[in-house]
């Protein structure tokens, strides 16, 4: 497919920065990021009320990940994961309890 057409269907490629590479590292942060700010805990101007219950299905998808993962990461990935669930399941109760 040609540069054009590629522009296109994406738009134009050269005014989009760079994606970060696609590793186990980046879909913590992903998944992570998406329950954040469906709890309604990431400072946003247009920010919609929370949404508990798709906050909860990214908890624990990251949940599901720490148990199927375990013993195959690498001790700085375990470390993120493992801190991230726990960090997240501890601001989910935060923040129902405030809302």
């Amino acid at each position: 497919m040609s540069d054009d057409a590629l522009n296109d269907v994406f738009g134009d490629l050269d005014s989009r920065p760079a994606l970060p590479p696609a590793d186990f590292d980046f879909l913590i942060y992903s998944l992570r990021l998406q329950a954040e700010m469906n709890m309604g805990v990431l400072p946003f101007a247009d920010q919609q009320e929370p949404d508990f219950e798709l906050a909860r299905h990214h908890i624990d998808l990251l949940a599901m990940l720490q148990e199927k993962t375990k013993g195959n990461l690498t001790v700085e990935e375990q470390r993120q994961l493992d801190n991230s669930v726990t960090e997240l399941r501890f601001r989910f109760v935060q923040a129902q309890g405030s809302k």
